[in-house]
């Protein structure tokens, strides 16, 4: 008589998603599936996996984030973009298309420039430059915007060419609105992982919002726009600081808990 001990017996459990849940990781089991797939893609598994240990975001360990339904580079020691700032690039597209042929479209704080990168692809014509004062989210922000824009590095309209002064059809920014007090209380992957200067935005959120719609007068044409990514309860504080006499308006993505405050310049 023969033995079937064995025969039909369930798999063990995957050293690779235990691993990953030991480690903390919600969602093991999909970030197991990333993970292979980029060994696929010419990655180390043994390496990746023990950034992501470590407490690396996984977008950055993979070197693409999701975003607008396509995939956008990012890398090591920068913001890595939130779903929520898909209402900020679907705002931009709109905004680009009403403004004609060839709309020239700004994208200040841009990190990794994936609002410009969308407006680019979705935009066809569009005149795209983004900018940043961190330099290393600038070399990501050039990978993203290949052969369809500009990125420079700078402090906000510093780092734009001066032939773009006065004749910005759309300004859009997801300007850090974090205040400082509440930067201690954001997630560890993000405080470790993620430059302050990309989420501290001053002791009420808005400081660089301020400074930049300060310059929107000048540098954006009549008739154009201004789209800024602020938090729900910082919106009525971030349309205050529009200059007087645009037409403001809110807009709120219950869905992705977003909103964007957008404001047109007077033709």
């Amino acid at each position: 008589m023969t033995s079937s001990a064995g025969r039909g017996s369930a798999p063990g459990p995957d050293p690779l998603v235990a691993r990953l849940r030991a480690a903390g990781c919600v969602f093991a089991e999909e970030e197991a599936d990333l993970l292979r797939a980029a060994v696929a893609e010419g990655g180390d598994l043994n390496v990746l996996t023990a950034r992501r240990v470590a407490g690396e975001p996984l977008e950055t360990v993979l070197g693409w984030v999701a975003f607008s339904g396509r995939r956008v580079a990012v890398g090591p020691g920068v913001f890595v973009p939130r779903r929520r700032t898909e209402l900020l690039a679907r705002t931009a597209v709109g905004l680009a298309r009403a403004s004609g042929p060839a709309p020239v479209v700004v994208e200040l704080c841009c990190g990794v420039a994936a609002v410009a990168a969308v407006v680019a692809q979705d935009v066809p014509g569009a005149r795209v430059h983004a900018a940043d004062v961190d330099p290393a989210a600038v070399r990501w922000a050039a990978v993203n915007l290949t052969g369809r824009g500009t990125a420079t590095a700078g402090d906000l309209f510093d780092a734009l060419p001066a032939d773009l002064r006065g004749g910005v059809d759309v300004l859009v920014a997801n300007a850090p609105y974090v205040p400082t007090r509440a930067v201690a209380t954001m997630p560890v992957e993000s405080r470790a992982h993620e430059p302050r200067v990309a989420v501290d935005g001053g002791a009420d959120g808005v400081d660089v919002q301020r400074r930049l719609l300060a310059g929107a007068d000048a540098w954006v044409r009549p008739g154009g726009h201004v789209a800024v990514e602020t938090g729900e309860h910082q919106a009525p504080v971030t349309a205050a600081a529009f200059p007087r006499g645009w037409d403001v308006r809110v807009l709120r993505d219950e869905d992705v808990d977003a909103t964007v405050v957008v404001g047109s310049r007077p033709a």
